[in-house]
């Protein structure tokens, strides 16, 4: 009997799955972390992570402990019903909801009942949900802050939404600029549903919206019947002034929806967020339920619920701080005021104002955060970032990935956050070497 010859495995085309898999947005996260181990020796300002500070393995059991002891002390919990907490599915929308919301009234003085906190598997799920429940037909268009953080752009790529840039300017973006991307797209026959704003030292650029600036884009999102989607990991982390009321602080027309997460400001690792939405929705019959509780639904399709002990080791963190969170992170937000400094000063001490002039080199001074932006004379495009990793032992990312219309193309990120002062210094040292040499054309 003649043996069939072994078949071989169909490849599938890339062009029958879908097209965002082939867009570079997709890939600038990937990215970060695939030149990271391709070059461990290189010192990196590439990704934004956060600081491990003085983190231990065994604060994850004292975080677990205090947690179960609040539910058994404080909320009167049998040991059974702890248990069934820890152990099973739990609510769709979250079992620190409550906590949570404490925390925000505390640190931000966002009143909001704890009905309106969804609990997310970090935040980029809570966009993912966002995105999903307000755009509904084919014409709803996002409006971003461009330069954008591509988590957002991303997962609008991954839904079919459109999205418009409204370019940013020194101080963040003008909220005559969103009014006008609204009208533009108004006028093409789309439909302006929403504006994503990281109004705090925004990623990638560093940039902070001034207080009248904010109260301007929430009479403009009034205005032009926008929802505006705010974004906060780095409000705590203040280098010069004072820290500003958010957004949603401000709001007291339910248009702002706030996304929060306590990857940098607890702990990475748990991949908790969450979405303050306290929206009221009308349903047939006249049925009212809050915007939190019709995430609630795509959240069960997706991820079902948030991991139940990712929650209690942040429940058991914020127990611990008194849900007071900013007071907590005293530390980490003097870390990051050093390391911002220790990066300003260094490019400063490397490029005096003569130097820079002659190289054609300069850079933003953001007031706190991770990142800041340097100018260049030349293309800062993947292929310099090879040049700079492999022989100056130093990496960065491209401002390129952030732009969504073709801007950035001689600007770099520097992310600060995760390096000591004495690394941000060699760094820096090295970079000004690359910079220097690609300036002035000076071979390798």
């Amino acid at each position: 009997m003649t043996q069939a010859a072994p078949s071989h495995p169909q490849a599938l085309a890339l062009e029958s799955l879908h097209g965002s898999l082939d867009d570079p947005v997709l890939d600038a996260m990937n990215f970060l972390n695939e030149v990271v181990g391709r070059f461990p020796q290189a010192i990196s300002f590439a990704p934004g992570r956060p600081t491990e500070g003085d983190f231990e393995p065994e604060d994850l059991a004292r975080h677990l402990r205090t947690y179960t002891d609040y539910l058994e002390h404080t909320l009167g919990f049998s040991r059974e019903r702890v248990r069934t907490q820890l152990f099973q599915y739990g609510r769709t929308n979250g079992i620190i909801h409550e906590l949570i919301a404490r925390t925000v009234a505390n640190d931000e003085g966002i009143e909001v009942p704890p009905e309106a906190v969804v609990v997310t598997t970090g935040c980029q799920e809570a966009m993912l949900l966002l995105l999903r429940a307000l755009f509904a037909g084919p014409d709803d268009t996002l409006l971003v802050s461009s330069p954008c953080y591509v988590g957002i752009t991303g997962v609008a790529r991954l839904l079919d939404i459109r999205v418009r840039p409204v370019p940013e300017g020194p101080a963040g973006p003008d909220p005559e600029a969103v009014r006008a991307a609204a009208r533009a797209v108004r006028a093409a026959g789309g439909r302006p549903r929403a504006f994503y704003v990281v109004a705090d030292f925004a990623n990638p650029s560093g940039t902070r919206m001034s207080l009248p600036d904010r109260e301007r884009l929430l009479r403009v999102s009034e205005e032009e019947d926008l929802l505006v989607l705010e974004d906060d990991p780095y409000g705590f982390f203040v280098r010069t002034g004072a820290a500003l009321p958010t957004l949603k602080a401000l709001d007291t027309g339910r248009r702002v929806v706030h996304l929060g997460s306590f990857a940098k400001t607890a702990l990475p690792g748990a991949r908790v967020g969450y979405v303050l939405a306290d929206q009221e929705i009308v349903g047939p019959g006249g049925r009212r339920s809050l915007l939190a509780d019709e995430l609630s639904k795509i959240k069960s399709m997706t991820t079902v619920n948030t991991s139940a002990v990712g929650q209690a080791v942040i429940g058991g963190l914020l127990v611990e701080s008194g849900c007071r969170l900013r007071e907590a992170n005293a530390e980490a937000i003097a870390y990051y005021r050093t390391n911002m400094n220790t990066l300003l000063d260094e490019l400063e001490r490397h490029f005096p104002a003569a130097r820079r002039a002659e190289l054609g080199i300069s850079w933003n001074r953001p007031d706190g955060g991770f990142f800041a932006v340097v100018t260049v004379p030349f293309a800062a495009d993947h292929k310099a970032l090879e040049v700079s990793a492999r022989h100056y032992g130093v990496l960065w990312t491209p401002m390129s990935d952030f732009h969504l219309d073709g801007g950035g193309t001689h600007q770099l990120r520097l992310s600060c956050s995760a390096q000591s002062p004495e690394v941000i210094a060699e760094g820096i040292a090295r970079l000004a070497a690359f910079l220097t040499a690609q300036a002035t054309g000076t071979t390798v």
